[in-house]
């Protein structure tokens, strides 16, 4: 196998978790590049869920590394928990003090983030941004700012002694001056820190630079993304995105470990679309045929149980994730939710209402999206169960078809097809 990314191709909850899982086994290093407890991945194990926030998938897995990037957030308290989970759960303690890493250069959510997340929303009201409300905007925030605490910080209270002087300030009086909310002491902090020191010690990587520079010699590396590309900072439905690269380029910065690192980047599509919180969707569906998809998709947001919003595969939407994302291929997923509908609708360009006219090229502003209605082309359904095909050749003659135009269009070739949610529901094409 080769140095990969899996990238979310669309407004994330695409199934990456899925695939992340399978590609691990041929792995040696698994990376986290980035996100924090906001995103939630399920990876379905003889119909057993696992569900990850910070953790690589990888974990499931003897004998793999799994790190978590210097481009991730951490929560300490969601970390913990989702330790404790995975162990109620039947994942042994020894696994994660032998196999998981951080980063030292990771930054922490603390809990003035979640304050001012929550704080933010409300004041924001009917322009919210939809966001988890788990503290990960205002902590990206105070990294570019220069107010941001690292996991490194955690061992020299000296230094984090000084940094709490100049940030503490800055918080305490945005939290009450502007929210009326409570303020922080600095030994409430501290205290707190020291906490977090305990928890994160064993699996904090000083010698990370040595680890890196090994994996990179030595071993597979499978890296792995949260979200989705329309939800990128820079290149996705601003402002109603993530706070972070989920985009393949964003691995390398993530990762710590450069381009030439990766040599291709899987792109994970739903065979139609779905969204968690604000911002138009031109194909999204209201009627009957999102209602059909959300129920049969199950689709709920891992983290926040939030119903999803379901429209037919854009195009549109999916060529821009393409250039943008810097994908090479294709794994799509949930092929199965489509098993008994009649027809399935293709959006391949958008037309302007007003003009009338079509264009193939997706618009960067969100706030233009509801100027555009999608323009259809329209497919038999195949009214068969997929959910056992074990080959591409199994697979119904008008699956195939609905498969191959995307592929025409996309210009990049599917290789991975998940036929529902187990391991063993995955056709792999050579």
């Amino acid at each position: 196998m080769k140095n990969t990314v899996v990238v979310g191709a669309q407004f994330g909850d695409e199934g990456k978790a899925k695939i992340t899982d399978l590609l691990a086994q041929k792995a040696d290093f698994i990376v986290r590049y980035q996100g924090g407890c906001n995103a939630g991945h399920t990876v379905v194990v003889n119909n057993k869920k696992y569900k990850f926030h910070l953790i690589p998938s990888g974990i499931l897995y003897e004998n793999k590394t799994c790190f978590i990037g210097a481009g991730v957030v951490i929560h300490p308290e969601s970390f913990k928990k989702e330790i404790e989970e995975l162990i109620n759960d039947g994942i042994a303690q020894e696994k994660f003090t032998k196999n998981l890493k951080i980063n030292p250069l990771a930054h922490i959510t603390m809990p003035y983030h979640i304050d001012l997340d929550g704080a933010d929303e409300i004041k924001l009201g009917k322009n919210k941004i939809g966001t988890t409300k788990r503290g990960i905007g205002p902590t990206y925030s105070d990294k570019y700012a220069r107010l941001g605490i690292r996991i490194e910080d955690l061992f020299d209270e000296e230094i984090l002694s000084n940094k709490l002087d100049v940030i503490l300030p800055n918080k305490n009086a945005v939290l009450e001056k502007i929210y009326g909310l409570k303020t922080y002491t600095k030994e409430e902090i501290l205290n707190l820190c020291r906490e977090y020191k305990e928890l994160f010690a064993p699996y904090v990587c000083f010698d990370w630079q040595n680890v890196l520079r090994d994996a990179k010699k030595n071993k597979t590396i499978l890296f792995e993304g949260a979200q989705g590309v329309l939800l990128d900072i820079d290149y996705g439905t601003y402002p109603y995105v993530t706070s972070s690269n989920p985009i393949g380029g964003g691995a390398a910065v993530g990762a710590s470990m450069g381009v030439k690192t990766i040599d291709e980047v899987i792109g994970v599509f739903k065979a139609y679309i779905t969204r968690v919180g604000e911002g138009d969707m031109v194909t999204e569906q209201l009627g009957e045929d999102g209602s059909k998809l959300q129920e049969i998709g199950a689709e709920f947001g891992v983290t926040t149980g939030r119903p999803r919003r379901c429209g037919f595969f854009d195009v549109p939407l999916a060529k821009y994730s393409v250039l943008v994302g810097g994908l090479t291929s294709i794994a799509l997923t949930k092929l199965d939710v489509y098993d008994s509908f009649d027809e399935i609708k293709l959006c391949v360009g958008y037309q302007n209402k007003k003009t009338g006219e079509i264009t193939q090229m997706y618009p960067t502003s969100v706030y233009t999206h509801k100027n555009y209605a999608p323009v259809w082309e329209s497919y038999k359904g195949w009214n068969k169960d997929t959910t056992k095909c074990k080959t591409y050749e199994e697979l119904p003659e008008n699956a195939k078809i609905y498969l191959k135009r995307i592929e025409e269009l996309l210009e990049i070739p599917i290789k991975i097809i998940s036929v529902g949610p187990d391991r063993d529901q995955t056709i792999f094409i050579d």
